[in-house]
C-alpha cells in the first residue's frame, strides 16, 4: 500500500509544526525546507485547516501552527481524514463492485481489509510527538 503524495506532504508539514512549535511557519518556509512545490502546499495546508489539524493566521507575520498539542493529534486520524480512501484494489471501490468474476468466491477483499485495519491500528496508537525525537528536533533546528 502507497499513501499519496497528499497525505505524505500532510504528515511533513505536521511534523515540521510539532517541530516549530514555538513559531508560526510559513508555507514559502516549508517549501523551501522540504523541496516542494509552494502551490501543492497552499492545498495541503488548506485540507489540514479544514479538518482542524493547524490554524491558520493570516497577514504580515502570519502563518500556520498546530491547532493542539502534538500530543493530542492521532496520525491515524490525520491518515484517515487527508487520505479520504483506501481502495486497495478495484474490488474496494463500491463502483466498482459486481464487475469481478471471482468476487463471490474471492477472499482479497477480506485478506487486503485486515491487514488495512491492522495498519490503520497502528497508526492510531501514535500521536505527532511521537514521531519526533530529542536529536530530530536538534538536528532540524541547527538547519
Amino acid at each position: 500500500m502507497q499513501l499519496t503524495a497528499h497525505t505524505d506532504y500532510a504528515l511533513r508539514v505536521l511534523i515540521y509544526l510539532t517541530i516549530n512549535t514555538e513559531k508560526l511557519v510559513t508555507i514559502t518556509e516549508l517549501a523551501g525546507f522540504f523541496g516542494i512545490s509552494r502551490n501543492h502546499l497552499v492545498k495541503v495546508v488548506h485540507k489540514l485547516g479544514v479538518k482542524g489539524f493547524v490554524q491558520t493566521v493570516r497577514g504580515k507575520g502570519g502563518g500556520i501552527r498546530l491547532s493542539r498539542p502534538a500530543r493530542e493529534i492521532s496520525v491515524g486520524n490525520v491518515v484517515r481524514e487527508v487520505e479520504g480512501h483506501f481502495q486497495m484494489a478495484e474490488c474496494f471501490n463500491p463502483k466498482k463492485q459486481g464487475h469481478c468474476a471471482l468476487e463471490i468466491n474471492c477472499g482479497l477483499i477480506g485478506l487486503l481489509g485486515g491487514a488495512l485495519e491492522q495498519f490503520l491500528q497502528t497508526l492510531d496508537k501514535a500521536v505527532l510527538s511521537d514521531l519526533v525525537t530529542e536529536s530530530s528536533l536538534d538536528e532540524t533546528l541547527r538547519k
